[in-house]
């Protein structure tokens, strides 16, 4: 069963439409949220959490729909929205005596635990962490009233990459029984390609792939050669750059036999978002 399951998600403004988002996540996996800036990433996160009201679909949390659980499936959720910035002048101490009144089942010896992994220091105030640890704080939190899934919007950004990388070993530790799972999006690819199980890559509201990393890569294919192959090639190349050499682009790997006596290469995820990007309009990739 699916720990997270998001069907036909729909939310409507004026200039912008977060159009019938589907994807699901199942227990023990990292399942990195890729898009560019007004994609939808945010969008989709609160309006799964019922901050922004839907207009269409439904979100199912561990077996239950969350409209009509929404209490119940807000306690197994964890949710970190980018940096731990409130209440900047209260210790930890003084905040978490607060938050743990709202949870039946906070488990204070798992709070414990997590302070000593991640060394917090419960005398110290919000304003005296760095932004890494504000982060793992804000993740001991969620995890001591025992969250079994974690939305987490942006929480690498601003990072220092040694702060980064102690913090995706968190992520990898923390699914480590197979029980909880992770949702977090990111500008930052390197990131994904540490410690993500899963890819779900939005662009204009609308999902474009949702599937595991390594299927999301094997999807396409780096190609370059001279100029004078650019002309025929345009009707396959997902987007492409020339260069002094010629040009570089990016192909669905079913058009392989047409790029034959290029030169061709494994696609990266960032460069798959790069071209991608440079797409016009898309049709939802199915994986």
């Amino acid at each position: 069963m699916s720990l997270l399951e998001v069907r036909g998600l729909t939310k409507r403004y004026e200039r912008f439409t977060l159009d019938h988002v589907s994807f699901s996540l199942e227990p023990g996996r990292i399942m990195g949220f890729i898009g560019r800036n007004g994609a939808g990433k945010s969008t989709t996160m609160k309006t799964m959490l019922n901050l922004v009201h839907k207009d269409a679909g439904e979100v199912w949390i561990n077996g239950r729909d969350f409209t009509k659980n929404e209490t119940l499936c807000k306690g197994e959720i964890g949710f970190v929205m980018g940096e731990f910035d409130c209440y900047k002048k209260s210790t930890l101490k003084t905040i978490t005596e607060v938050t743990k009144r709202f949870y039946p089942s906070w488990d204070e010896d798992a709070y414990r635990g997590y302070l000593k992994r991640f060394r917090l220091e419960e005398d110290k105030k919000v304003s005296e962490l760095s932004a890494g640890m504000k982060v793992k704080y804000a993740l001991a939190l969620e995890l001591s009233h025992n969250a079994l899934l974690l939305i987490l919007d942006e929480p690498t950004s601003g990072l220092d990459p040694v702060s980064r990388d102690d913090l995706l070993d968190v992520f990898r530790t923390v699914i480590e029984d197979r029980t909880r799972s992770i949702l977090f999006s990111t500008h930052i690819i390197s990131d994904l390609e540490k410690c993500a199980d899963d890819i779900t890559y939005i662009h204009g509201g609308k999902i474009l792939a949702t599937c595991d990393v390594e299927s999301f890569r094997n999807a396409y294919l780096l190609v370059s050669g001279d100029r004078e192959w650019l002309d025929a090639l345009k009707p396959i190349l997902v987007g492409y750059k020339p260069n002094a050499f010629g040009f570089t682009g990016l192909i669905r790997a079913e058009n392989r036999d047409r790029v034959q006596g290029l030169k061709t290469a494994p696609a990266d995820l960032e460069s798959i978002m790069i071209y991608t990007e440079q797409e016009g309009e898309h049709e939802q990739t199915a994986l």
